[in-house]
């Protein structure tokens, strides 16, 4: 085959591989919003949603046809062009962070190995930190484009927040770097396999801080200020309808899946499976197994993200600038100081 009959073939897996990843988050974030209802209703001891289908389980597909049928609606007074760009821009930035996922090893189709991730590069955790700061412009162009004053107070709060507690994120990722010597998601996530034990291990500090500043950065309860009901009247979205709104409801639980994948390659294996050895596997057999051990582990931090939300009050907003700032950060760089320190420790035993 020559060179460019190959390039093709490989930007046709490619094109197939994100459309398949695409669709499959966008359909379990679908089914998020059910599993939502159901964990809450559980917790709260009442049915929940049950009346679409047997056991409730055409509930999304209602609610989806419920959002598309409900009138646009754009006020009059309104910058047009960004009150479309920002629930736009939210979910893009949302799906784009799959991009660098490694989902599994490979599969061997046609005579050709096809690696289970869209892009493998050398930065991947660099370009995870800036698709999601990208989202913070969704929240931010929405609360001001709608030219409410609740939506922009909302809107300054989202922002303020994630750029809070993206400081902590960032500095509790770089005790994780240390330790594995690469930016790449892929190499982290093979280091954990061919390793001993996993980076929780190392890294139970860093991961309580990656996991707390996650649900920040996702607006999850009890950090969800931005949309204080009580206090804002529903938040920077609150001159939303229709799919506009549903793109940035949406890109919420979006961003959960993606940051519960990334807390998953970065702290328990990604597709590892305790306790096998894939390598004794077949190829395609041990490809299937990986990405089903990195579903459950999604779905297990799913849960507890649910959890958490139907457990515990929402923070005042001085609590959570006071946990960001004086409690995250501190900790985060005494965890940076004290890996760098064992690591001199260990090499130079």
């Amino acid at each position: 085959m020559t060179l460019l009959t190959i390039d093709w073939i490989l930007l046709i897996e490619k094109l197939v591989l994100i459309a398949i990843i695409v669709f499959a988050s966008l359909g379990i974030a679908l089914y998020t919003t059910f599993a939502e209802r159901k964990v809450a209703a559980v917790l709260q001891d009442r049915p929940g949603p049950n009346r679409a289908g047997p056991f409730g389980l055409l509930q999304p597909f209602a609610d989806g046809l419920k959002l598309i049928m409900k009138e646009e609606i754009i006020p009059n007074t309104s910058n047009k062009f960004l009150f479309i760009l920002g629930p736009g821009l939210a979910m893009t930035a949302a799906l784009m962070t799959c991009a660098v996922i490694p989902w599994s090893t490979h599969v061997e189709m046609f005579d050709r190995q096809i690696d289970l991730q869209i892009a493998d590069i050398n930065i991947g955790i660099l370009y995870v930190f800036g698709v999601v700061s990208m989202g913070v412009y969704g929240i931010m162009i929405g609360g001001w484009a709608s030219n409410n004053k609740f939506s922009l107070m909302a809107a300054l709060r989202g922002a303020s927040q994630a750029i809070s507690y993206e400081l902590a994120m960032g500095l509790s990722l770089i005790a994780v770097l240390m330790i594995s010597g690469s930016l790449s998601l892929r190499t982290i996530v093979e280091q954990q396999v061919s390793g001993p034990v996993w980076n929780i291990v190392y890294q139970p500090l860093g991961f309580l801080i990656f996991f707390i500043c996650a649900m920040a950065e996702c607006n999850r309860t009890p950090f969800d200020l931005p949309e204080a009901e009580n206090e804002l009247n529903f938040g920077y979205h609150q001159e939303y309808s229709s799919m506009k709104l549903g793109f940035y409801l949406f890109a919420e639980y979006v961003n959960m899946i993606m940051s519960s994948a990334v807390m998953a390659c970065l702290f328990f294996g990604g597709y590892d499976i305790p306790f096998l050895d894939e390598s004794t596997l077949a190829p395609n057999l041990a490809a299937v197994l990986g990405v089903l051990a990195l579903l459950t582990k999604i779905v297990i931090f799913i849960f507890i993200f649910m959890w958490i939300r139907w457990t515990i009050p929402r923070f005042r907003y001085d609590q959570l600038m006071n946990l960001g700032w004086k409690t995250l950060i501190p900790l985060a760089l005494v965890n940076m100081l004290a890996t760098g320190g064992a690591i001199l420790y260990f090499q130079g035993r």
